[in-house]
């Protein structure tokens, strides 16, 4: 079945359908070659998107669905028995062959919202809202609200959650993950670079291999496109400029080759870093918070075992 068929088939479309193929199963009438190139789609679906599992659980969730069938129905003659038999029959042998396909898609298949050439507003049913960025795709699980909210994200996507102190809301984005009690942010994804933006409220931001990162409003998470890379920086307005003046907070690195660990200090800074061409590749574990450029650089050369000699904005490691 095409996809914009497939948004057009309510349940109630596909009951109706499916107790028609019953009746040309009691009736023993041909079934039409639509209705048989129906079938072979569904039949394609669900062997392509189920597994084992769910098989098993679609046709437990249909045999208790159909236990109402088997109760003594009240039918005057024994011809009408037999064919309310011959109904149930059929029920079962139709409902095991398609009916995985229906509950999953029904009770178990994620809802996938996805914004191609503009923004996109979804509504959760807790209250939450998302608005999808150009190209952002939101997957949400048919369980959604549970005990944790947790929904996934590939590409950009601004999430207003709504306020609740027992059940978090997470965020599972590409390698790292964002818990919120009720809060306003954005997610931004591009290429290895990621980054939290908080506007409101507080969240938690986790990435393998790195502290977990606690942001306030007016900062930002970001892993500069280096894996086992953090920092947070804080945006406090101008006092000169209509722009926010960025500050870093904290910077953290886990086995990270020299040469990238420069690169961060020096964007982050604004400052020029000059250190031995055989060390580039050295890896280093540290965490840099609250210091300034020079007492960074200073802790930088102390597990390097070089000194720092220091000239206007720019820093010479040497051994």
């Amino acid at each position: 079945m095409k996809d914009s068929m497939k948004k057009h088939w309510t349940y109630k479309n596909i009951e109706a359908f499916v107790f028609r193929l019953w009746e040309r199963e009691v009736s023993e009438d041909q079934i039409s070659e639509k209705e048989m190139e129906l079938l072979k789609e569904w039949k394609h679906h669900a062997e392509k998107d189920l597994d084992t599992r769910h098989i098993r659980e679609s046709k437990e969730r249909i045999l208790f669905g159909l236990e109402h069938y088997f109760s003594s129905p009240d039918i005057g003659s024994a011809k009408r028995v037999r064919k309310h038999t011959y109904k149930i029959a059929a029920a079962i042998i139709l409902f095991l062959s398609l009916g995985s396909f229906f509950t999953y898609t029904i009770f178990f298949k994620p809802d996938v919202y996805f914004a191609e050439s503009a923004s996109r507003i979804v509504h959760l049913k807790d209250g939450s809202v998302v608005t999808l960025l150009p190209g952002g795709e939101l997957t949400v699980a048919k369980s959604f609200p549970a005990s944790t909210r947790v929904v996934d994200l590939k590409g950009d996507a601004v999430f207003s959650v709504a306020k609740s102190k027992e059940h978090p809301f997470i965020v599972h984005a590409d390698g790292f993950s964002t818990r919120v009690l009720g809060t306003v942010f954005k997610i931004s994804q591009s290429g290895k670079k990621k980054s939290v933006d908080l506007y409101e409220g507080k969240v938690a931001v986790s990435s393998p291999g790195v502290p977990v990162s606690y942001l306030k409003p007016h900062q930002e998470w970001t892993n500069f496109g280096i894996a086992r890379t953090t920092a947070v920086i804080s945006f406090t307005p101008g006092k000169t400029s209509v722009k926010d003046v960025p500050s870093v907070l904290s910077l953290s690195f886990n086995d990270v080759p020299l040469k990238e660990v420069v690169a961060v200090l020096e964007s982050s800074y604004n400052t020029k870093v000059y250190y031995p061409k055989e060390s580039e590749d050295k890896k280093i574990t540290a965490d840099f918070t609250g210091g300034t450029v020079g007492e960074n650089i200073e802790s930088l050369a102390f597990i390097l075992g070089l000194e720092v000699q220091k000239k206007e904005n720019t820093y010479t490691l040497k051994k």
